[in-house]
């Protein structure tokens, strides 16, 4: 079997995205299974790999950590030529998922999708609702040429069939216990930080309006100040909103930067309690990568989300945007101790049977599904 993987953004950016694309190409490394990504060039050079065909790019006005590809159809043709897929993966809705639509086209190559971001929620958020429908419009045509649509969670198959898409297959996302796990040295991140508060309330994820910042600003500001003087805010991540979350921020928080790898395990290790207002996620990785280091998540019941979190059991559940009820599961959660420490053991529990190896086994059975297709008709 050989895949070629059409992506708008790939390692090593810093996004749900383009890690999930970078563990499944590991894993085909793994498999011994040929593969080959077409994606933009990177502000960094760090990475280099054979299977990678990097295209012409410029940092997108939007979302400037995307880039913005600029395909050079020629020298796709004959990468496409040379390589000859069996099957054609589209990851993005952009210019490099259109690139690979038109290849999968021109030569009848079958055609998978994957749907990783509803981009229909962000628009309240820019003050662009008024997109909404000629959206819709754009996404149904790009993904209707697709065999299977690869979503990750529930939330996101029941709009998308509502929305009248087909051949819709949950894809979810796994989580390495090895390096995301409750044993790592809180000391070691209190030192770094320079943090001497009892307890340590983090949030991991772009800086930006969809995540609804403003919401854990609020919750912030609002826990009673017998508790706030035992907590310290750990925000990782950058984006559009950086500046401002600063100016805005308490004595009691610490804007890291982008986290990866053991520096950012160790956070989550380190943390008590994992905040994560953000009502517009269609996963939520950073939500299981808590959940296996230990850490109860208290999140936005919305998206796919509430389907990683078991309310009361590995976290809670709040209400969109009220800050009030984020802040009643904090106080709840900090006034007892065995109650929390339980969920901290089945956090753990549940993550460690998110396995990507099955989750990618899964994905390849569906992969030879598509690329037989033709020969069961033939012969039906």
């Amino acid at each position: 079997m050989k895949i070629a993987i059409f992506t708008d953004t790939f390692y090593p950016d810093i996004n749900g995205v383009a890690q999930t694309i970078k563990k499944f190409t590991n894993y085909l490394e793994g498999q011994h299974i040929s593969f080959k990504v077409f994606a933009p060039n990177p502000v960094s050079n760090e990475y280099v790999s054979d299977h990678i065909h990097r295209l012409k790019s410029r940092s997108f006005f939007l979302y400037p950590e995307c880039r913005l590809a600029f395909p050079n159809f020629i020298q796709v043709k004959s990468e496409i030529e040379q390589f000859s897929p069996d099957l054609i993966h589209v990851a993005t809705p952009f210019t490099v998922g259109l690139c690979g639509v038109y290849f999968a086209k021109k030569f009848n190559i079958p055609i998978v999708g994957s749907y990783h971001t509803d981009f229909n929620d962000y628009l309240h958020f820019y003050d662009l609702e008024f997109l909404s429908n000629p959206l819709w419009k754009y996404m149904k045509w790009f993904h209707s040429p697709f065999k299977k649509l690869f979503v990750p969670s529930i939330d996101t198959l029941e709009k998308l069939k509502n929305r009248g898409f087909r051949n819709l297959e949950i894809f979810p996302r796994g989580v390495d216990c090895q390096l995301y796990h409750p044993n790592y040295q809180k000391e070691v991140v209190l030192n770094r930080y320079g943090i001497s508060k009892s307890f340590l309330l983090t949030y991991v994820g772009r800086l930006a309006p969809e995540k609804d910042l403003k919401t854990l600003m609020k919750i912030a500001n609002s826990l009673p100040p017998e508790l706030n003087n035992q907590i310290h805010w750990l925000i990782a991540g950058d984006g559009p909103l950086l500046e401002e979350l600063k100016i805005t921020s308490l004595l009691n928080m610490t804007f890291t930067g982008y986290l990866k790898g053991v520096g950012l395990a160790e956070v989550y290790s380190a943390t008590d309690l994992f905040i994560f207002p953000s009502p517009t996620e269609t996963f939520g990785n950073v939500v299981l990568e808590a959940l296996a280091s230990g850490t109860p998540v208290i999140g936005a019941n919305a998206g796919g989300v509430k389907h990683i979190i078991s309310n009361g059991i590995t976290g809670h559940l709040c209400e969109p945007g009220n800050p009030k009820d984020f802040v009643d599961r904090i106080v709840q959660l900090f006034g007892n101790d065995h109650y929390r420490n339980q969920m901290s053991l089945n956090a753990r529990k549940y993550a460690l049977t998110q396995r990507w190896d099955q989750i990618f086994d899964n994905l390849l059975n569906h992969y030879s599904d598509v690329i037989e297709e033709p020969s069961k008709k033939i012969y039906a």
